[in-house]
């Protein structure tokens, strides 16, 4: 039996990246471990079970500046904008949260400090306490290489951590992406393709899913059991953009209410037809078993989610990791791909349609699925968290 242990989750303030933290989490207390999250309170809350521990290191002003941040476009697309990303993002969320971190691995004193690939504060404050460091890699943007090929842009954004890691007094500077100890990734081969590329460290766990706590109720009795059901979602995305997303998609739906019922994971619009239900928040994973597919941007988490119960997807990235997760959907042949900025109705429509009547795309994600189960999830990244002790 092994000697209980204090384990430290280091996350930012983004809901699809706290969520695999607390599956383990409550995996690692299940196996009598101490476990604590260092990151925004206002995220956790409603994420982590009652009771849990948590050490504040975000301020509601940084976050909100970040969160407006987060909404605006990017100036470029491609490897620049990943630049653009740590140097807006990143490093600044670094620099917010390393004194509360400081003071979390002080109090706390954790055997192993689990962060997040965007909280490297979590990585920086591990290597200078001595303590043991795993990187929580909650989405496969970073590990495909989004600049492969570029070494230019590598070359000068490794400088940058270097030089951050200096800044902080931590020497022989690290990659604070990776873990050279152990890199948790929340999927598998069958979306992430051949992984025998990646070192020893890297174990796939696929999604690390716990029940949340509920955050309002339900019309469970709406659900009509001789229909389809479609959820759709467009994550945190607000302002223009998610306007003219859901406007679409009523549009889309407006005239296949003898076809299926849609759950939109958004505001209330007047006038909408009576086969689609609005609701601003849902518990996600209660509501999943119910559905027959999901429409959504291409989060992570999202997409994991519903794979994790055989559903295909329509996905529309926008941003960030999500054309590349968008670009596994499609060639794993278990989703639609169309493109958001150019997304019309009629398109939206035929893609709906297709997922739910082609059973092929249904078999594809009950073959990711499978690979999610015999992965392991929560209970599989708890062992190996547990091995570096």
């Amino acid at each position: 039996m092994i000697a209980a242990r204090r384990f430290l989750f280091v996350v930012p303030p983004l809901t699809g990246h706290v969520n695999p933290t607390v599956a383990v989490g409550a995996e690692l207390a299940a196996r009598g471990h101490q476990v604590a999250w260092a990151g925004h309170p206002a995220t956790l809350g409603p994420l982590l079970p009652s009771g849990a521990r948590v050490f504040p290191v975000i301020h509601e002003a940084f976050d909100a500046r970040m969160r407006a941040e987060r909404e605006h476009p990017r100036p470029v697309r491609g490897p620049p904008a990943l630049q653009f990303f740590w140097e807006s993002f990143v490093f600044p969320l670094a620099r917010a949260m390393l004194p509360g971190v400081a003071d979390a691995v002080s109090s706390f004193g954790p055997d192993v400090v689990v962060a997040d690939q965007q909280a490297v504060a979590g990585a920086i404050e591990a290597r200078r306490a001595g303590a043991v460091w795993a990187t929580s890699a909650s989405t496969p943007g970073e590990l495909l290489g989004p600049l492969a090929g570029l070494p230019e842009v590598e070359d000068g954004l490794r400088r940058q951590m270097s030089a951050f890691q200096e800044a902080c007094g931590v020497s022989g500077a690290a990659d604070l992406r990776f873990s050279d100890r152990l890199v948790l990734v929340f999927t598998t081969a069958a979306l992430i393709g051949d992984t025998s590329r990646f070192g020893s460290q890297y174990v796939f766990t696929g999604p690390a899913l716990a029940k949340r706590p509920d955050r309002g109720s339900f019309p469970w009795e709406w659900l009509d059991p001789a229909r389809p059901h479609l959820m759709v979602s467009l994550g945190t995305l607000n302002g223009p953009d998610g306007t003219r997303f859901f406007e679409t998609v009523i549009e889309a739906l407006a005239g296949l209410g003898g076809e299926l019922q849609a759950v939109l994971i958004a505001p209330p619009v007047e006038g909408a037809p009576p086969h689609i239900l609005f609701a601003e928040h849902v518990p996600q994973l209660a509501l999943l078993p119910h559905m027959s597919a999901v429409v959504c941007h291409g989060g992570h988490n999202t997409v994991c989610e519903a794979f994790a119960h055989g559903l295909p997807l329509v996905i529309t990235p926008i941003r960030d990791d999500q054309p590349i997760i968008a670009r596994q959907v499609a060639d794993a042949g278990a989703g639609v791909r169309l493109h958001f900025a150019r997304l019309r109705a009629a398109e939206l429509r035929d893609a709906v349609r297709a997922v739910l009547g082609d059973p092929g795309y249904r078999h594809a994600a009950c073959r990711v699925r499978d690979s999610f189960a015999a992965a392991g999830g929560a209970a599989a990244a708890a062992d190996h968290l547990e091995e570096l002790l």
